[in-house]
């Protein structure tokens, strides 16, 4: 019987690239080809060599349609088989594997927004809601808006196998919160990117537009992150990984800003030193601290072992990206004072 295979992959939009989609019918799911698309419609290509390529890298069951119809991740390549520029995950592959004895895992919590046309979900027209302070993991209809589509989008998560761990809703109207992890680099960045398509999916059925914009709404309310919570073998059995993960991630200006400056578009509106956040130019860390660029969760230092929480990332950040450059910084210097 014939199945509807759902092609997805990243495109070249900047600052934030978008998620594209199209189906292809097959006689069955043993074996996914790859295909090819219009680059030049896609940020990818330009008109005169526009053809480029969906390598098929994740293949998951499809909860929107059902039966044995599949969704199908892919990277983009070139022509000659090369990653394309806009491939994130190519470059995070092979740090992963130089890194793999150090057993790195990653938890990344997805904030995002409802938008009913120009405003968020729950935001009274010509006004504003009330103030931050009974929306967040709130409960009642004053409270929660979009809550059907939360839970919709959560039980397709966990029908396509996904590594979901939770929802909350967030500290404005129409904001929520997904967790995914904890797992590898590779499969919490797979597994972020296809929970965005079906948010994105999910929502559209209900007219509701889902964004990742770091600051939705200026002024007195809290932006939109994606906090990555992240470990190693060395980091779960000792504290004194931790303060070297820690001290890593701001060893210089140079470092700091090697890392904001792809952590996500707009980063600067949403790392004020307010609302929970850090400047974003100003790195510290510190135990149950929210307001710092790192946090130590207080159980961490209470057991003296387990995992720190980056703040800085944006909603829209690339997971490749910030699995990528986080592995690579922490992990260097986790090697380097061997503690692996």
């Amino acid at each position: 019987m014939a199945i509807k295979a759902e092609y997805i992959w990243i495109d070249g939009t900047k600052p934030t690239a978008k998620l594209r989609s199209k189906t292809r019918v097959l006689a069955n799911a043993d074996k996914i080809p790859t295909w090819g698309f219009d680059g030049s419609s896609t940020n990818q290509a330009e008109g005169h060599a526009s053809d480029r390529v969906l390598d098929p890298v994740k293949v998951v069951k499809d909860p929107i349609r059902g039966g044995d119809h599949i969704l199908v991740l892919c990277e983009v390549l070139e022509t000659d088989g090369t990653p394309h520029e806009s491939n994130t995950r190519a470059l995070l592959r092979p740090v992963a594997e130089q890194f793999s004895a150090q057993e790195a895992i990653f938890g990344i919590e997805q904030e995002y927004t409802f938008f009913k046309g120009s405003r968020p979900l729950g935001f009274p027209e010509g006004g504003y809601p009330a103030p931050q302070g009974g929306y967040y993991c709130g409960i009642g209809a004053e409270e929660v808006f979009g809550r059907e589509i939360v839970e919709l989008h959560l039980d397709r998560c966990i029908d396509a196998g996904l590594a979901i761990c939770g929802i909350n809703a967030e500290v404005m109207p129409g904001q929520w919160e997904f967790q995914i992890g904890p797992v590898d680099a590779l499969t919490v960045s797979d597994d972020l990117w296809i929970a965005r398509y079906l948010l994105y999916r999910t929502a559209e059925e209900f007219g509701i537009d889902a964004t990742l914009d770091a600051k939705p709404v200026r002024g007195d309310w809290n932006g939109a992150g994606a906090h990555t919570n992240f470990s190693t073998k060395a980091m779960r059995e000792g504290y004194d990984a931790i303060i070297t993960a820690c001290e890593s991630l701001g060893a210089s200006q140079e470092k700091v800003l090697e890392h904001v400056n792809q952590y996500g578009d707009d980063i600067q509106s949403r790392l004020t030193g307010k609302h929970e956040t850090a400047p974003w130019n100003v790195y510290s860390y510190g135990a149950s601290d929210r307001g710092a660029s790192v946090r130590i969760p207080w159980q961490v230092e209470v057991d003296r072992k387990g995992y720190i929480e980056d703040r800085r990332p944006n909603a829209n950040v690339d997971p490749y990206v910030v699995t990528r450059l986080i592995v690579n910084t922490c992990c260097s210097a986790l090697e380097k004072a061997g503690q692996i």
